[in-house]
Formats: C-alpha cells, sequence, structure tokens
C-alpha cells in the first residue's frame, strides 16, 4: 500500500527524469521517500517508465538488481529489485557504446534469458528452465542518475534500478544449458586484466532463482513476464567503473563470451 499521495511521487519521479533529461546527476529522492517505502518507489519508477511509454518508448524485458552479495556489499543494500529494459538500451550491435549517453556508468557480468512462455504462475528455480528459450552471455551496463551513487533500495528502484545499457553476447539453446550456480565468470580489459570474477551462485545462489524471484514478483504487480521477453538475470560479480574508451570482455564458461567496447567522449 502507498504511504505517499500522488504529488509526491510525481516531484520524486520529475526529479529523476529531468536528471536523465539534462544529463545532469541528482540528489537522491529519499528526503520525499522514506528508505523502508518500497511501494512508493515503485511507482516512482512506473510514473516514469509509463512517461516513457507515452513517449515512445518500447519495454521488451526486465532487468534484475542487486542479486549478488558483492554488489549488494557495494552499495549498502540487502534485497534485490527490479526495473524495465527498453528496446533502445540494447547495444548489442554498436561498434561502439556511446558514452555520452550515460552518466556514472558501471559495467556488469550476467546471465540474460529469453523467455520462450510467459509466466502466468508462479515458479520456482526448478520450474524456471521450462520458461526459458535461450541463455545469453550478456554485460548490463549500469549507471545512476543519483549523484555519486550516493544510493539506498529506495533510491535505485525509483532510479529504474540504476538500469542503462545492455549488450548480448553468445547465446545457446535452453536444451544445452549448464548447471547455473556453477558457472564461471571473468571479467577483463581490453590489457587482459581480470576486473572481475564469479560463480552462478553470487546471482542468488542460482539465476534461476533471480528469475524465479523476478516472475513472482511481476506476477504480484499485476505485470506479467511475457513471452520473447529480454530478462537480465542479475551481476554475477562486482560492479566495474567503465573508462572512457575501454573495451571489456566477458567469459562466462558454458556460455561464451561478451564484449562491449566504449566511445572516448
Amino acid at each position: 500500500m502507498l504511504s505517499l499521495d500522488h504529488h509526491t511521487i510525481t516531484r520524486a519521479a520529475d526529479r529523476l527524469a529531468r536528471a536523465e533529461q539534462t544529463h545532469v546527476p541528482c540528489d537522491p529522492i529519499r528526503d520525499l521517500i522514506d528508505v523502508a517505502d518500497i511501494d512508493s518507489a515503485y511507482a516512482v519508477q512506473q510514473h516514469n517508465v509509463a512517461a516513457a511509454r507515452r513517449a515512445g518508448r518500447r519495454v521488451i524485458g526486465r532487468k534484475i538488481g542487486l542479486t549478488s552479495k558483492a554488489v549488494q556489499a557495494q552499495l549498502g543494500v540487502d534485497q534485490p529489485d527490479f526495473g524495465v529494459l527498453y528496446a533502445d538500451m540494447d547495444l548489442t550491435d554498436a561498434a561502439q557504446i556511446p558514452i555520452s549517453r550515460l552518466l556514472q556508468p558501471k559495467i556488469e557480468a550476467e546471465v540474460a534469458f529469453v523467455l520462450g512462455y510467459s509466466v502466468t504462475q508462479p515458479i520456482t528455480a526448478a520450474t524456471a528452465p521450462h520458461c526459458v528459450a535461450e541463455v545469453i552471455a550478456a554485460f548490463e551496463i549500469v549507471d545512476s542518475r543519483v549523484a555519486d551513487w550516493n544510493i539506498t533500495l529506495a533510491d535505485t528502484i525509483a532510479d529504474n534500478a540504476s538500469s542503462g545499457l545492455y549488450v548480448l553476447g553468445d547465446r545457446i539453446d535452453i536444451t544445452q544449458v549448464p548447471d547455473l550456480a556453477a558457472i564461471e565468470m571473468t571479467v577483463t580489459d581490453h590489457t587482459g586484466t581480470t576486473l572481475s570474477r564469479g560463480t552462478g551462485s553470487d546471482c542468488l545462489e542460482s539465476p534461476y532463482n533471480a528469475l524465479a524471484w523476478l516472475a513472482n514478483t511481476a506476477l504480484r504487480f499485476g505485470d506479467p513476464l511475457q513471452a520473447g521477453d529480454v530478462i537480465l538475470s542479475g551481476a554475477l560479480g562486482q560492479m566495474v567503473p567503465v573508462t572512457p574508451g575501454g573495451t571489456y570482455t566477458a567469459n562466462i564458461s558454458g556460455i561464451g563470451t561478451v564484449t562491449a567496447a566504449f566511445s572516448t567522449h
């Protein structure tokens, strides 16, 4: 149940939207929304999602955030969240990702899913694979409209789960998927320096747990996951700050690789 009035929700949403439009990070919104008021934070998120849809942006999936204990520790939070993916966030085919589209980006490697079926009933980690058509090595480029990443859980939820852009890499059919809890991930830069490591178990013990959490949460919100949705299941290791001009490659065992190259300006 919302504890805040529509005017306050709108004020918080407008602050974040203005930061995105002007490319100037803003103050946190927790002066308007209590850090524990998760329902109101999602109401702020949905306010801006509705505005984006009216402006012509197309939602093609969801992202799960804060699934890694390492990332939770980095940001000082203790539970997952989710946001939406827009079609224009997919930079898979870009030779370079324009750094100018981002405010204060970080990159994280994760497993992405393409759903083969809509999720109309609650699922578990054991049944989640039945909803999946493809499993993909992916990079999420997370970003924050809040200055200096000075966020609580409510701030990041309101800010569309600190979403930015994403890149999809190698993919495999669901029939070829290894044990996702046991996969290993390594992120390196163009010099071959290792920047981040992790395993599938670092993502809520398995990316399938993350998918089940999202699917069931989406059902409770009355907005179930749909066939064809792209799902970013959450970081397998620490976020890495993006350097302009940098190139990053993730290798995820049993799935493949993904590479993201950024422009210098």
